[in-house]
């Protein structure tokens, strides 16, 4: 399987360009959705969540109180890395299970901290960079989310640098162009994994 990761900081257009992909048949596995669907009710990760942060990150009625959490683990970096060592193991092994079970010339794997975390390295044969200006990042975040500019600016203090990010791809779409050009270089990259994908098959 010839993998590719996707990444880009938060507000980048990282979903945007991962339905281009999809809508162009290649199998996304997206690890933003995992972590979700794990905090969710009867995920495996609530528990231990719930243990290790308290009852000050839930909803009265027993659910993940997502804003509460944001909050903490960005203001505090122990409790950021304590929420990861509960939550990657868990994503690494659906993500392994999902790439196991396609049987398509490539895949791509959303991974938002790939520059942070060094994940799926072991993985990997490509790294795709969905790229903008840290203002534009901003001024998407707030729009979408309703969070505070001094929320954003520290969600992206604790993410890599746009010039960490830009070091480690291979490939990169600048996420400023119009709709009909971001599928454009999304299809032109579709064919190139394709090419590069039957070129590395046995």
């Amino acid at each position: 399987m010839f993998v590719v990761a996707l990444t880009g900081g938060i507000g980048s257009g990282k979903s945007t360009v991962a339905d281009a992909f999809a809508a162009l048949g290649a199998p996304v596995i997206d690890t933003d959705v995992i972590a979700r669907e794990l905090t969710a009710p009867g995920g495996g990760a609530l528990n231990p969540v719930r243990e290790a942060f308290g009852e000050s990150v839930m909803q009265p009625d027993g659910t993940l109180d997502r804003a509460a959490l944001r909050q903490r683990v960005f203001s505090d970096t122990e409790a950021r890395l304590r929420l990861e060592a509960i939550l990657h193991p868990l994503i690494r092994q659906r993500v392994e299970q999902a790439l196991a079970g396609l049987r398509s010339p490539y895949a791509l794997i959303v991974v938002p901290l790939l520059v942070e975390t060094g994940a799926y390295r072991d993985v990997l044969q490509r790294i795709l960079l969905v790229d903008c200006s840290e203002s534009t990042q901003v001024e998407r975040v707030m729009a979408r989310s309703g969070l505070a500019r001094e929320e954003v600016g520290a969600i992206l203090a604790a993410q890599a640098t746009r010039a960490e990010r830009l070091a480690i791809a291979d490939d990169v779409i600048a996420n400023t162009a119009t709709p009909e050009d971001l599928r454009a270089m999304v299809a032109t990259l579709h064919q190139r994994y394709l090419a590069l994908a039957a070129a590395a098959s046995p």
